[in-house]
């Protein structure tokens, strides 16, 4: 597509959007009454902690020694993103992925860890939090006197990612732009535009960094039926956007890249117009079609072409662990569901003390897809895994060792409470459980040696019992020795997403 087209399409797209807005201002549910639950629900569901609400702008504090030692080699601040300001004025989000995000910064020094939290300075949260209560439409909740949304950005919740990338962080959500913060002070710069004819369209909170410094991300812009497709040099500038036809769009969350291709699995959860013009939020304008195929789209890298359409049983998924190609056939590993009960039940009913049938229970499976005869085929692994990480030079290239978070037993709650290391080579795994009563987030690999297993393995649990969040150290080569180093804060920080570390120079 010729740049022309893309600048076209940005137009075209902001109109669709501020379109759409208009059914939001609707009549909704009260949300009061989702915090009035939510509250009561307290007393009997501990793991409700992990969805409160952070009301401070900014949080300070050393962490307490826990256990082993701080390796001398691990140098650096390890950010994570997620939602955090949950109900504000006597209102409550309907959904887990609505509210505001915050940056946690854990910063590793030759005296320990400390820990600096702050707000991202979006729109948003700047107009309610001057309001005093939540006013804009979200992801899976509206109110009824709503404020009027002009474009995605007026909507940026940007709560799901943080990206270390060409000396500034990058704060990422779904539907719209990335935010520039200031990496020592996390103070927000504002909202990044790409190039011309792109402010304000999606931009995913999962762009892939090959080991070169590209960056490769997409955003899928559900009411135009685009998916747009960014290359971006290590220094920021766009190298190319391309908008892609993708007719009853699905919702996608990640991606993979390898050498040649980019690869987006599109489950069958399809946006219709019509239901979000009737008054539906964003999520519920979404339907579930279980007898449809997940549909693989392969994109060329070099033309940014499509090169194949395949299908997969349908099934639900939020992420990819990484792939390679090797001739005309590519590998790679997600994370599937069934069905997309997670996100339409499970991640919204938590939001006020109700738990249906779904869980925060993915399986990965390893896909092959033939491009020469248009056949994909899958496999599952036994156990169930979420926030999937591999080796940051592994990026596009076949990897080894894929590393998420799993269970042990059953936990006392819908969540994980364990991390998990798997060989996919071997099939063997290793893994750690916290316990019950500790829930346990992304544990991100590190480089720490010339080898892929040599990696410290970085992430954050919440131990219920102590209202604490706990930041722990691995040798990933050891997983279920433990952590070799742990230690916690004075508070609890409710349930972030995804993070990255960044290594401070030796």
């Amino acid at each position: 597509m010729q740049r022309r087209d893309v600048l076209r399409f940005g137009a075209a797209g902001g109109a669709a959007l501020a379109f759409g807005g208009l059914g939001l201002l609707e009549p909704a549910r009260a949300s009061q009454a989702w915090l009035d639950e939510y509250r009561a629900a307290r007393d009997g569901h501990d793991w409700l902690l992990g969805v409160d609400r952070i009301a401070d702008e900014q949080l300070r504090a050393p962490l307490e020694h826990v256990s082993g030692r701080l390796p001398k080699d691990l140098r650096g601040t390890f950010y994570r993103n997620g939602p955090a300001l949950h109900h504000l004025g006597g209102r409550r989000y309907h959904h887990w992925f609505d509210a505001d995000g915050m940056i946690q910064a854990f910063r590793f020094g030759e005296g320990g860890v400390s820990h600096f939290g702050r707000y991202v300075q979006t729109h948003k949260h700047r107009r309610e939090r001057e309001a005093g209560t939540l006013r804009y439409p979200a992801f899976g909740t509206k109110f009824e006197d709503a404020w009027p949304v002009d474009g995605p950005d007026d909507v940026n919740a940007a709560n799901t990612n943080i990206l270390p990338f060409n000396d500034r962080l990058l704060a990422l959500w779904e539907g719209g732009s990335a935010y520039a913060l200031e990496p020592g002070t996390l103070e927000t710069r504002g909202p990044v535009t790409w190039g011309e004819g792109l402010q304000g369209l999606a931009f995913s909170a999962h762009p892939s960094v090959e080991p070169d410094g590209t960056l490769w991300n997409f955003g899928v812009e559900a009411l135009s039926g685009k998916t747009i497709v960014y290359e971006i040099a290590p220094d920021g500038r766009l190298r190319r956007a391309s908008a892609l036809s993708t007719p009853s769009p699905a919702m996608v969350h990640d991606f993979v890249v390898t050498n040649r291709y980019l690869v987006f699995l599109m489950p069958p959860l399809r946006f219709d117009a019509e239901r979000m013009r009737s008054g539906e939020s964003f999520l519920r304008s979404h339907q579930w079609h279980g007898d449809e195929a997940m549909t693989v789209l392969v994109v060329d890298k070099s033309d940014l072409s499509e090169r194949a359409r395949l299908e997969l049983p349908a099934g639900f998924v939020f992420h990819l662990a990484g792939g390679w190609d090797e001739g005309d056939t590519v590998h790679l590993a997600y994370e599937r569901y069934a069905d997309a009960g997670v996100v339409l039940e499970f991640a919204s009913e938590l939001m006020r003390g109700r738990l249906g049938s779904s869980r925060l229970r993915a399986q990965t499976h390893r896909v092959t897809l033939d491009l020469a005869r248009g056949k994909a085929r899958q496999a599952g692994i036994d156990g169930h895994s979420e926030f999937p990480r591999i080796h940051p030079a592994h990026i596009g290239r076949r990897y080894r060792y894929q590393y998420s978070v799993t269970t042990t037993a059953e936990p006392a709650h819908p969540f994980a409470n364990a991390v998990r290391r798997l060989d996919l080579d071997t099939g063997a795994e290793q893994r750690y459980g916290f316990g019950p009563g500790v829930i346990a987030e992304e544990h991100v690999p590190v480089p720490a040696g010339p080898n892929e297993a040599d990696v410290w393995l970085v992430g954050t649990c919440l131990d219920l019992k102590a209202q604490r969040t706990r930041l722990n150290v691995f040798d990933a080569r050891r997983v279920a020795d433990g952590p070799v180093f742990a230690a916690a804060l004075p508070y609890a920080l409710t349930l972030g997403f995804h993070g990255n570390f960044a290594t401070t120079p030796a």
